[in-house]
C-alpha cells in the first residue's frame, strides 16, 4: 500500500503533489533549500526533505524515510538530469513506472531504435560530422530541456557548435553528440498515459514549446538577422497549448499503442504512465517524431485543470498527475501495484 506521494522540487512537481492531494494522498517533496520559499507557498505539500543537491535523494536517510512512510517516488525529467541510468535503476525506493525504460529515453541510439520498432516514422541520423550534407540539428544526450542544441549544415559548421559547447563544459568531446536531420514543419508534443491496470492508451493534451532565443529571433526581419552574430539556443521557457485537426486523431491513437506495445518487447515491463512522443507535423499533415520522453513531460502543466482532451474521457478535471495518482490509488484498491511498481 502506498500512503505518500513524492517527488522532487521542480519541472511539474506542482502539478503532481497537487494531483496526489486531489487523489486523497499524503504528499511529500524532496526540495533544494534555496527553493523552500517557492514551494512553502503551496498548502497541498505536507511534508519536506530539504537538500543541497537532488542527488541527496540517494542518501540512506531518506530511503529510510520513504521506506518508513509508504512513500512512492514519481520521477521527471529534472530526475533524469541530476541522475545516470545506473543511479536510478540502483534506488531501493518504490519507483512509479518503469525506471529501465528511463535509459532508453537517456541514450539517443536506444531511443530511435524504440520509436523505429514503433513503426513511427523518423528523421535520419547522421553518423558523424564528415556525413552532413544538409540542415541538421546536434543534441546531447538526457534530458536537457534544449539545452546545447544547435544546427549545423557542413563540417565546419559542426565543429564551432561542438566548440562552444566544450567550452562551456558541456560535452568533452563531439563523441557526446546526437546529429539528426533537420526536418521542417510544425512542433509538436504529443502527451499520453498507459494504464496496465487497464491495458488502455489514453490521449491527455498536446502542446508545443516556446524556446529562447530561437522563437525570439523569429520576430527579428532578415535583414536585420543577417547583421548580427547569435547562434540560436533551444533552450525551453515555456509551453503553448494546441489543438489538432480531428481528422489526424486517429493515427495519435495509434502511434501510442504502437509505442506501448513496441515497449513490452524491448524493455519490460513497458510503458507505464505518462509519457510524450515529440516530432512536427509537416506540410502535407504527416507526423515526423524526433523523440519521446518515458514519464510526464513540463508541457502537461498546461492542463491542471485537464485539457479538451481529458474532458472527453472524464467528467471532472483530469490533470495528468491526478491521473497518475488515481492509478496508484486504484492499484492500492485492487493490489495491482506490482504492476505500477519498479
Amino acid at each position: 500500500m502506498m500512503n505518500v506521494i513524492s517527488t522532487i522540487g521542480s519541472h511539474c512537481s506542482l502539478q503532481i503533489l497537487k494531483g496526489a492531494k486531489d487523489e486523497g494522498f499524503k504528499t511529500l517533496l524532496v526540495c533544494k533549500k534555496e527553493r523552500e520559499d517557492l514551494y512553502k507557498r503551496f498548502k497541498f505539500i505536507d511534508e519536506f526533505i530539504l537538500v543541497d543537491d537532488f542527488i541527496q535523494i540517494l542518501d540512506q536517510n531518506v530511503l529510510d524515510k520513504f521506506q518508513k512512510n509508504d512513500t512512492i517516488l514519481v520521477p521527471h525529467g529534472t530526475l533524469i538530469s541530476n541522475m545516470n541510468s545506473q543511479q536510478i535503476e540502483n534506488m531501493k525506493i518504490p519507483f512509479f513506472g518503469n525506471k529501465w525504460i528511463l535509459r532508453w529515453e537517456s541514450d539517443r541510439k536506444l531511443k530511435e531504435k524504440l520509436m523505429k520498432e514503433s513503426k513511427l516514422e523518423t528523421p535520419n541520423s547522421v553518423n558523424g560530422p564528415n556525413d552532413i550534407n544538409s540542415m541538421v540539428i546536434v543534441k546531447l544526450h538526457g534530458a536537457a530541456g534544449g539545452k546545447g542544441y544547435f544546427l549545423a549544415w557542413d563540417k565546419k559548421s559542426f565543429m564551432e557548435g561542438a566548440d562552444k559547447l566544450k567550452n562551456q563544459g558541456l560535452i568533452k568531446d563531439e563523441n557526446d553528440l546526437y546529429i539528426q536531420e533537420y526536418v521542417f514543419g510544425v512542433p509538436v508534443y504529443l502527451q499520453y498515459f498507459y494504464s496496465p491496470l487497464k491495458n488502455n492508451v489514453e490521449f491527455m493534451g498536446i502542446d508545443r514549446r516556446y524556446e529562447s532565443d530561437v522563437d525570439g529571433l523569429g520576430r527579428i526581419p532578415s535583414r536585420h538577422q543577417l547583421k548580427i552574430d547569435v547562434e540560436p539556443s533551444y533552450t525551453v521557457v515555456g509551453n503553448i497549448p494546441i489543438v489538432l485537426r480531428e481528422s489526424l486523431l486517429n493515427e495519435v491513437y495509434k502511434m501510442g499503442e504502437r509505442f506501448v506495445e513496441t515497449s513490452k518487447r524491448f524493455v519490460e515491463p513497458g510503458m507505464v504512465g505518462p509519457f510524450c512522443i515529440e516530432g512536427v507535423y509537416d506540410k502535407e499533415g504527416r507526423f515526423i517524431s524526433f523523440e519521446f520522453s518515458a514519464r510526464i513531460v513540463a508541457g502537461t502543466n498546461l492542463y491542471i485543470d485537464g485539457s479538451p482532451y481529458t474532458a472527453l474521457t472524464y467528467d471532472e478535471p483530469m490533470s495528468t498527475g491526478r491521473r497518475l495518482a488515481r492509478e496508484i490509488k486504484n492499484a492500492n484498491n485492487s493490489n495491482e501495484l506490482s504492476k505500477i511498481v519498479t
